[in-house]
């Protein structure tokens, strides 16, 4: 098989709106954490969030597209421009480039506000239903870019970008592609998310500190935070992109999908079959363990979550685990839901590019249980030849990518 690899990146996330600021506040260790302002959270036991600040959609769309869109869809229009310039791509007749983006929450906050204006007695409107739908921020970057390839829109919980991205793989080995915009995407802040999360105890509650509130791998970790945003990539042969004269960041080398099929929220504790992804995804890709240099983590921040993870690792490349870097940008970013495998990927392919691991942020007190080499709060200057991903969703869903050098 041709190999697969990633061109391009676009992001719109709470460190940054744009690729290279994303990154140097990952590098960094800048929070994107604070007090939610998206709505008065005032009355609620959690009051934080790492929101995308400073975002205009009227920079990217016109006046009637920017009403008929939902912020999830404008998140991914504005990262989906990113990476097709960054890749240098141009889309020509659009035949031959298709489209995954998925997303996990899809139009909570369309819904919440058509909610709201239906029991005030106002009329709802006609692109209220279009607008709240998961394929929207797929069919809206068609639209925006020309595409008429294969679209596709999944959701796959917090593994949704990660599968995004083994989609596209699969759609150019399958012939049906020549290149892939895809990624993930999802803006869910909103009153009804955060009162239906707080009963469970998911959610961090250091409303005093938000910056040191999402904690990965810390004893003294108490949730996730909550964030929003998008990741995009461009997905291609190498032939594909050695015609167009362009310089790949990474192999998109092999994946794997496995469920837990164990509960609707919590993680299996034994970790067994996100071992097993991590399993498949190494041996699929042909790489020996050992020469794993970086794993980016999904590690959320939550107590059984973190803990799974690190068991799961640790089965599946047994006595090198230990000297593995692993990192969780998540420490920076809060979780990005269907957006963070994304992010992930674009973090091993910067990693790649500069030979730098981000920091797993407030890791102060690391937890015996989890026991692996977390980059704790400082980035790490790291050649990184092969890299892996890991994510896993409510439900049970294990998406695990590699990554490899050109």
């Amino acid at each position: 098989m041709e190999p697969v690899v990633i061109t391009g990146f676009g992001a719109v996330t709470p460190v940054g709106i744009g690729r290279e600021i994303t990154w140097q506040n990952l590098i960094e260790g800048n929070s994107g954490v604070g007090p939610i302002t998206a709505f008065d959270a005032s009355g609620l036991a959690v009051r934080i969030a790492a929101e995308v600040r400073g975002f205009d959609p009227a920079d990217y769309l016109d006046r009637k597209r920017v009403r008929r869109t939902a912020r999830f869809t404008q998140f991914a229009v504005a990262a989906a421009r990113e990476a097709v310039a960054d890749a240098h791509l141009d889309i020509g007749d659009g035949r031959d480039t298709g489209i995954v983006i998925n997303s996990a929450v899809a139009g909570f906050d369309t819904i919440e506000a058509a909610t709201r204006r239906l029991l005030a007695d106002r009329p709802l409107s006609p692109s209220f239903v279009p607008s709240s739908l998961n394929n929207m921020p797929a069919c809206e970057v068609a639209i925006d870019l020309g595409v008429h390839g294969p679209v596709h829109a999944g959701a796959y919980a917090c593994a949704s970008g990660s599968e995004a991205l083994l989609r596209a793989r699969q759609l150019i080995l399958a012939g049906e592609a020549e290149v892939v915009i895809a990624g993930g995407t999802d803006a869910g802040i909103t009153p009804v998310t955060f009162a239906g999360l707080i009963p469970s105890g998911a959610l961090s509650r250091r409303n005093d500190c938000p910056a040191r509130a999402c904690r990965p791998f810390d004893a003294g970790r108490d949730g996730f935070v909550y964030g929003e945003g998008a990741v995009i990539a461009i997905v291609e042969s190498a032939g594909h992109a050695a015609r167009r004269g362009v310089k790949a960041y990474a192999e998109l080398r092999a994946g794997a999908l496995t469920a837990d099929a164990f509960h609707i929220t919590a993680p299996d504790p034994a970790g067994r079959h996100a071992a097993e992804a991590i399993r498949l995804a190494v041996r699929r890709s042909g790489i020996d363990p050992a020469s794993l240099d970086f794993i980016c983590a999904h590690a959320t921040g939550t107590v059984a979550g973190d803990r799974a993870e690190a068991s799961a690792i640790r089965q599946a490349l047994g006595c090198t685990a230990g000297q593995i870097a692993v990192s969780s940008p998540k420490s920076v970013t809060g979780h990005l839901i269907g957006a963070a495998g994304a992010l992930s990927a674009m973090v091993c392919a910067l990693a790649i590019r500069d030979g730098i691991v981000p920091p797993t942020v407030n890791l102060t007190a690391p937890d015996p249980d989890c026991g692996l080499d977390h980059v704790a709060n400082v980035a790490r200057r790291l050649p990184v030849r092969t890299a892996l991903t890991t994510a896993f969703g409510f439900g049970g869903q294990n998406c695990v990518t590699v990554l490899a050098a050109i």
